[in-house]
């Protein structure tokens, strides 16, 4: 093995999510729930998967915590701010993902759970209209007001470490400006002077969580983290940053089937995608400039799966087309179609047809669970700024636009990053490699 400078995961995590709706209640449910042993965390790949270390005589199977220190279950403590002044009992309840069974024993710790006030602006998700916010706060004051939670929070708990989350709505979308983005210095001009049209209230959550010592995980599609500004601020503070949104169905299995088409060199003529979401998120996606910030997240998956310039002859000219419909009657159970044309030999036509029925909180909720602990143990080995081997998890994972880079989008070579990682943390090699 080789030496490593992990820290321990001694003493309480605290992990503060940002949005109390149905993933973070069913997330929280499940942790708990898990912690007493009346349910199973499954989907987590911390808890269940295991990886080779070492090779050939000296090879073993170890699960994640056999490699390296991560925070276990009981030592979490949770908390969240929401527009919504509901506690995560409550929220559980309304959000109908888990049978009432699965919810009772729990409760004490579920009422114990009161979300504080959000930094929000109604601009940014007109379908939401909760009270539970901060009122007349410019984005200074909101970042101020946000860094006061955190501090708060963790004396109050006694957590020795904190993880913030966004598993919120998605926001309208923000593009990147030169202007307000481009620097951290910018970028905090930008929220002394009240920028409300550059600076979203999820980049005031960032940045307070990055200021107080917390790696910080967007869980949505939001700009937030992906400009360079806050790529200075965490390797400023030395902190991690992942996103971005939660890969959960249709781009969970996007990411897992493109590399069929194109690992057998078969061409692609069309990829159409739609989804049916009944919950908060498909409410809010409704609004057209929400689900602009979705789209642009989901389509970026298949171009660099399917490459072009590596394979002018296939992929030049598919076309490729995403759809989200709110539909109450199905709400958190998201249903999702796709319609794939492709063509083989001699460019002969064929089509894949994929009716994924799922339920995105139950698929988001590890996520948020993974997400969270790794980021903590990412913090714990000095790891700072974009933790590109977080990928496996998310939609459109970031990377430095400004550098020319490509993000790695092909979930099994994102799982070999994830591996990767892992042994380095561990200290042992890091010995696979991606073509």
């Amino acid at each position: 093995m080789l030496q490593t400078t992990v820290k321990p995961a001694s003493g309480k995590l605290g992990i503060m999510v940002v949005g109390l709706g149905a993933v973070t209640s069913t997330f929280m449910t499940g942790v708990l729930m898990a912690r007493k042993g009346l349910a199973k965390p499954v989907g987590s790949m911390v808890e269940y998967d295991k990886i080779r270390v070492g090779k050939g005589k000296d090879a073993k199977y170890l699960s994640y915590r056999e490699i390296v220190p991560i925070a276990n279950l009981s030592d979490i403590v949770f908390g969240a701010w929401d527009v919504y002044p509901a506690n995560a009992y409550q929220s559980a309840m309304y959000a109908q993902v888990l049978s009432e069974k699965d919810i009772e024993p729990v409760r004490d710790e579920l009422e114990q759970i009161v979300p504080l006030k959000a930094a929000f602006d109604h601009n940014y998700a007109k379908r939401l209209c909760g009270d539970n916010i901060m009122q007349g706060k410019t984005r200074w004051e909101m970042v101020e007001q946000l860094r006061s939670d955190i501090r708060g929070f963790k004396e109050k708990n006694g957590c020795d470490r904190i993880v913030v989350a966004w598993a919120a709505s998605t926001e309208i979308y923000v593009p990147y400006n030169e202007g307000a983005h481009s620097t951290l210095a910018a970028l905090e001009q930008a929220m002394k002077d009240d920028d409300c049209q550059h600076i979203a209230p999820s980049m005031c959550y960032a940045y307070a969580a990055l200021s107080e010592g917390a790696p910080f995980v967007m869980g949505a599609p939001n700009t937030t983290v992906d400009i360079p500004a806050m790529w200075e601020l965490a390797e400023k503070t030395g902190m991690p940053i992942a996103g971005k949104d939660f890969k959960t169905g249709q781009t969970l299995v996007k990411s897992g089937f493109a590399p069929i088409i194109s690992t057998r060199c078969l061409g692609l003529s069309g990829w159409f995608s739609t989804n049916i979401l009944g919950n908060r998120d498909g409410l809010v996606l409704d609004e057209p400039d929400n689900f602009r910030t979705k789209e642009v997240s989901k389509l970026s998956t298949l171009e660099s799966i399917l490459d072009a310039d590596k394979q002018p002859d296939l992929y030049t000219d598919y076309y490729h087309k995403v759809r989200i419909n709110y539909y109450p009657p199905r709400n958190d159970n998201k249903e999702g179609w796709d319609n794939i044309d492709i063509f083989g030999w001699m460019g002969y036509p064929m089509q894949i047809k994929i009716n994924f029925l799922c339920r995105d909180s139950i698929l988001a909720a590890p996520l948020l669970l993974d997400l969270c602990l790794l980021s903590d143990l990412a913090s714990r080995a000095g790891r700072s700024g974009i933790q590109r081997f977080l990928s496996f998890y998310l939609k459109s994972p970031m990377y430095d636009f400004t550098k020319g880079e490509v993000p790695v989008n092909h979930l099994f070579q994102q799982y070999v990053m994830l591996k990767n990682a892992l042994r380095e943390m561990g200290g042992y090699e890091a010995d696979e490699e991606i073509d």
